[in-house]
């Protein structure tokens, strides 16, 4: 329970403000109004956890790798910019561009005209679906295709796929290939608009990517003068590199939440609301990855990683399809990520299993 005690706690206190918010405010405040506001606080955490349990697997994957000053710094400054920057800053700023506002006059428009704030912002949906599903489909394709990778879950099909690794660019390719099939079917007087995003959401992953490699380059230039720390040298690589990881999983989360928060504008227009019942969910995201790290569950479950990834693509194409005017409801998209999870955990159960029986085959044969 230790890695979950201040998530519990910072829900506590999300659902208490949220009760006095259904309490005191709106046409219909009063006892009836506090429990509505609190049961679509509680949908809508759970709604993003399931979302972006994959997500939790993904970071932790990352995460393992860091020392402990990244580690903090994901877990306090991160959280701080998934709660606050992405669940509540980010829309307002959408919303602020294009209607040509000030941050304050959007905020005081989602706080006193929700559903007028929740149209302008749906109305980019195509956009921000273009970006955050791109940048996702990279991350899933980039996995995909590496022929680094240990263990194969699909081995007849990732094997194969892998050895298209050595083709440069491939995923970018791929990605800009379903970027203009998804551009055909926008509307024509938005779909500049909807390409540039995808761009954007491709430039934003290989600069990420770029950032990273150029500062794990400059650690290796002064790995001779790292000190060394238990008879082993302190890798500048993790140090240095994990800026661009750090920026990585930061940009990683903010496609998760597109998804979240546009779901959430299709349950109520309340922004506070929404900011709080996603900020739980974020939170809990947050403790699923430090106890996948600290229980070394990825470890112990192979596979865990692939269906991550792949939950991660489907996720992709979902969005990519929701610009294009297909609705999924948010219920399936949920369903479909945690179907891969628990299908990875089955494998990998099963996987380990074979593992130990054929060890034990050997030493009999000895």
């Amino acid at each position: 329970m230790k890695h979950f005690r201040f998530s519990i706690i910072f829900s506590v206190i999300c659902l208490a403000i949220s009760a006095y918010w259904g309490f005191t405010h709106g046409p219909e405040a009063g006892i009836a109004s506090m429990f509505k506001v609190l049961a679509i606080t509680a949908i809508l955490a759970v709604m993003e956890v399931s979302l972006s349990f994959d997500n939790a697997v993904v970071n932790a994957s990352v995460l393992r790798h860091w020392n402990h000053f990244w580690r903090t710094l994901f877990l306090t400054v991160g959280i701080v910019i998934a709660v606050f920057g992405m669940r509540l800053v980010f829309p307002l700023l959408i919303v602020g561009v294009t209607a040509d506002m000030s941050m304050v006059e959007v905020a005081k428009l989602a706080l006193n005209d929700p559903k007028t704030y929740s149209e302008k912002l749906m109305a980019h949906h195509a956009e921000i679906a273009a970006f955050g599903g791109m940048f996702l489909l990279l991350v899933f394709l980039n996995f995909l295709f590496d022929d680094e990778k240990d263990e194969h879950w699909f081995h007849w099909l990732e094997a194969k796929l892998a050895d298209l690794g050595n083709i440069q660019a491939i995923s970018v390719f791929i990605s800009l290939c379903i970027l203009l099939v998804m551009a055909s079917f926008v509307a024509e007087t938005s779909r500049l608009v909807v390409v540039m995003a995808g761009i954007w959401g491709i430039v934003v992953y290989v600069g990420v990517q770029v950032l990273g490699h150029l500062l794990e380059g400059s650690s290796h230039d002064d790995e001779d003068d790292e000190p060394q720390s238990n008879g082993a040298p302190v890798t500048g690589t993790i140090v240095k590199g994990g800026i661009g990881g750090f920026l990585y999983l930061e940009v990683l989360d903010a496609s998760f939440s597109f998804d979240g928060v546009i779901g959430a504008f299709a349950i109520t227009s309340d922004v506070v609301v929404i900011m709080l019942g996603l900020a739980i969910g974020a939170i809990f995201v947050r403790s699923m990855t430090v106890y996948l790290v600290e229980k070394g569950t990825l470890e112990a479950y192979v596979f865990l990683e692939h269906g991550a990834h792949y939950a991660i693509g489907a996720l992709a194409l979902i969005m990519i399809a929701s610009g294009t005017g297909i609705h999924v409801p948010e219920v399936v998209t949920g369903l479909i990520g945690v179907a891969f999870i628990v299908w990875a955990v089955i494998s990998s159960i099963s996987y380990s299993k074979k593992q130990e029986s054929i060890e034990s085959t050997m030493e009999e044969g000895k």
